[in-house]
Parts: C-alpha cells; structure tokens; sequence
C-alpha cells in the first residue's frame, strides 16, 4: 500500500466518523411540567397492568405496555379502556414500563404522552421520556416519589417537598436495588430511612395537587365528554 492510498484509506475514515458523528441525535432539552403537559396529548396517572416486550439482554428493546387511567388531566381524544404504549430501540428518553409480576399492583406513573403517527390507538412519549413515578400515601393520596424517578423535570420543586408517610409497596427497596453511596447519601439527606434489616422506604414526595397547579391549564382538559 502506497502513502497516498493510505492516506485515502485514513480520509474516508475520518469522514465516516465525522459523518457517524453528526448523525448523532442531540439530547432533547430538559422542559418545564407546564411545557411536557403543553407538549403531550394525554397526561394522566395510570397503573401498569401488564407488557409485551422484547429483550435483548435482559433490557427492554421493543413492544407494548399497556396501562389503566386513574386520573385524567389532559385528554385529547376519548379515553380508551386500556392504553397501549409502544417504544422501540435502546436510546435516551425511552419510554418503557416495569412489568408487575402476577402477585403485585404494577406501578403508578405520571405520564405524559403523544398519539403515535403510525398506528392508530397507541400512545408513543415525549423525547425527553414519558413518566414520572407516583406512589401513594396512607392517606390514600398520590405523590410523585421524590428525588423524582423518570424523566427529567426543569422545575425546582424543592419547596414543595413533603415528608409523607407512604403505604405503596414500591416505597420500600431492598439493599440491592440502590448502590451504597446513592443510598447513604439519600439517608443523609433525609429522603430515605431503614424499614428492617436490609431494607430501606422513601420519606419525602411531592404532592399531586401541587404538580398539577405547575402544569398550569395546558395540563388540564375541561371538557368532560372526553374523560
């Protein structure tokens, strides 16, 4: 091979890189509540009920979930029974759901969603994600678990954090659901306390009635015949 084949070879190497790179999707900008609620067709908190998915090691990689509404906030179209929520591929912002084992509740979320383009009746989420999780308390009201789990929110809500006393299952974690150092740092922090022996339940969260009032009323649908 001669230098200046060698130096074809190293060009058209660079430029597939640097082409490889501009395709590179760019992080979608981090939004207000108020502008995901703008920006969704269906914001509501739903239950898991079940999903439908691929696995490529042992990771999501394609198909459904399907969801039931527990409270309607921004409705575009009538409701139906069941939400189907389709995501596909691996990427920032993915949109998947924790399947409930036959014994369990599957987990609240709020979430905010788009129609898909492609098919008709399923639901896609935003670029930046779909779903904030929501757990309930013993005064059977729902917050959103806080550090907030999902997608991220540009808000500060720090002044509307709560210390609440939750009765949902998913408030409580084993030891090796969390790493060590995110755990003793959400102990000093006062967000998480032991719940017997290697285990540990979520103290703070940020109440739903709040969440709603920073939507603002881009997340809230009036017209009744559309929930």
């Amino acid at each position: 091979m001669t230098i200046f084949t060698s130096l074809a070879a190293l060009g058209a190497l660079l430029c597939s890189v640097s082409l490889f790179a501009q395709e590179e999707p760019s992080p979608a900008p981090t939004l207000t509540l108020a502008q995901l609620a703008e920006a969704a067709d269906l914001v509501a908190v739903v239950r898991v009920l079940d999903t439908d998915y691929q696995y490529t090691r042992e990771f999501p990689s394609g198909g459904s979930a399907f969801l039931e509404v527990l409270i309607p906030y921004k409705v575009s179209r009538p409701l139906e029974d069941i939400l189907e929520v389709y995501e596909e591929g691996l990427h920032a912002g993915e949109c998947y759901f924790d399947n409930p084992s036959v014994l369990e509740e599957g987990r609240r979320h709020l979430v905010f969603l788009t129609f898909s383009e492609e098919v008709s009746g399923q639901y896609n989420g935003l670029a930046q994600g779909c779903k904030l999780e929501v757990l309930v308390t013993t005064e059977n009201r729902y917050a959103l678990r806080y550090p907030l789990n999902g997608l991220p929110v540009a808000d500060d809500l720090t002044a509307l954090v709560r210390e609440l006393e939750f009765q949902d299952g998913y408030a409580v974690l084993d030891e090796e659901e969390i790493t060590p150092p995110e755990r003793n740092q959400l102990l000093a922090d006062g967000h998480l306390e032991r719940a017997g022996d290697l285990r540990y339940r979520y103290t703070r969260g940020v109440p739903l009635e709040e969440v709603r009032k920073l939507m603002g009323p881009a997340g809230l649908t009036l017209d009744r015949s559309l929930r």
